[in-house]
């Protein structure tokens, strides 16, 4: 009988803390305009945390049975949680935990679509897609990075945004930019120890398509548009002066991407990957907070 650390450890709660930060973001814009509704952003919160455990687990699911997680280096950020090939849990326990995630999301959706309408069931379908086709479709043909920024970046902004006011703000948008930059970088340095199992389990990745010193290139240019997109938002006013803070976790970057463009074909090291995921939380978080302080009276 497995364990509920076990299904955990499969849903990779850890990162369970990014679609906080993305409902905070997504809500903290929508409050720029008018006061929210917190129960609203909690139950949000609920479903995007049930949506982005499935995504781990189905993702687990179809590396163990491709054999990518038996090839894999593990680290605390990439290579998988070591669930499946432990043993801890069986590949069709942790499927049916999966689908129940997405069952739990997909009722949180219908909810807010019988509350906002078209919009919500726009956003639904999109991330659905996004959802479902990321492991064994986007994670294939090159789209997987793109597939995540969006999935778990921009879109849950935008949903957080929606479901406080029935549409979507331009300082949401703005914020969502960042934020689908940042998991897009999450991803695609995540990737770089993991090459070879994934070349070997089929998988075509930024890493695998372009090769390391490009895709070293392409994460670097969106890490810096990361802070001039902030920068830029707040020149034409969709977002405070303040969030200017939230360009500061950029520094987080300095070393890492030194380090991966100077020797690209060596794998990042540990504090590397850490560097990426703080710089991620953070910057969500600081510009949250931002928002929220903006429309504190003083």
């Amino acid at each position: 009988m497995a364990s509920i650390s076990s299904f955990l450890s499969v849903a990779r709660a850890p990162f369970l803390l990014l679609p906080v930060t993305l409902i905070a973001v997504g809500s903290m814009a929508a409050r720029l305009e008018n006061p929210i509704s917190w129960s609203r952003a909690g139950l949000a919160l609920i479903g995007l945390i049930a949506l982005h455990m499935a995504v781990n687990i189905f993702n687990e699911v179809s590396d163990m049975r491709r054999g990518i997680d038996l090839e894999t280096q593990r680290t605390p950020f990439s290579g998988g949680s070591g669930t499946l090939p432990a043993g801890l849990i069986s590949g069709k326990q942790a499927l049916y935990f999966g689908i129940v995630c997405s069952l739990a999301g997909l009722l949180v959706g219908i909810y807010f679509f019988r509350l906002i309408g078209l919009p919500v069931l726009i956003l639904m379908i999109v991330g659905a897609v996004l959802v479902i086709g990321y492991t064994d479709l986007f994670a294939r043909i090159g789209f997987g990075e793109i597939s995540a920024g969006l999935g778990l970046g921009g879109l849950p902004v935008l949903g957080a945004a929606l479901i406080q006011h029935g549409h979507i703000g331009p300082s949401a948008i703005a914020a969502a930019l960042p934020a689908s930059l940042m998991t897009f970088n999450l991803l695609l340095l995540n990737e770089f120890p993991d090459e070879e199992a994934d070349r070997h389990g089929g998988r075509v990745n930024l890493v695998i398509l372009f090769g390391r010193p490009a895709a070293a290139r392409i994460y670097l240019l969106a890490a810096l548009l990361v802070p001039i997109s902030i920068l830029g938002a707040i020149f034409l006013q969709l977002l405070p002066p303040v969030s200017l803070l939230a360009m500061g976790p950029s520094l987080f970057l300095v070393r890492p991407a030194s380090l991966l463009l100077r020797s690209p074909k060596e794998h990042p090291p540990l504090s590397s990957l850490a560097a990426n995921v703080k710089w991620n939380l953070s910057t969500n978080t600081i510009l949250a907070l931002c928002l929220l302080i903006e429309r504190i009276p003083w």
